[in-house]
């Protein structure tokens, strides 16, 4: 992999890494925001706990996808994707935060792109 590509997927690892644990350990002090605002009150209605607990429940699978993408990058970029996909599906069944659930969006194709980035180099180095 030449260095231009390796610096690209260098720079993605480490953001789709250190973003999502950063993201995942504030639904935990809300410092960033206050995440439960993210959760619609149809789906908040049919929740058996309270959005603020649900939100540690996200921030705990946001933590585990940001550590396998620093360690078990092409799995763990591909479950970044796919993940951010799903949110991003979420916000716009409800039509709230539209501009969060594009931005996702764009983020998922570029966790897609580190996936694909990292799959190359695992093909290269078999052959």
């Amino acid at each position: 992999m030449n260095s231009n590509l390796h610096s690209v997927k260098d720079i993605l690892k480490y953001t789709f890494g250190l973003v999502p644990i950063v993201a995942g350990l504030d639904k935990f002090t809300n410092i960033l925001v206050d995440w439960s605002q993210y959760v619609s009150e149809g789906f908040a209605s049919m929740l058996p706990f309270e959005p603020s607990a649900f939100m540690m429940i996200v921030g705990v699978i946001e933590v585990i996808a940001g550590i396998l993408v620093l360690t078990k990058t092409r799995i763990g970029a591909y479950v970044v994707s796919v993940w951010l996909v799903s949110i991003a599906i979420t916000l716009l069944l409800s039509w709230n935060y539209v501009d969060v659930a594009v931005r996702d969006l764009v983020m998922a194709i570029a966790a897609f792109s580190l996936a694909k980035l990292s799959e190359n180099k695992s093909k290269a180095a078999s052959n």
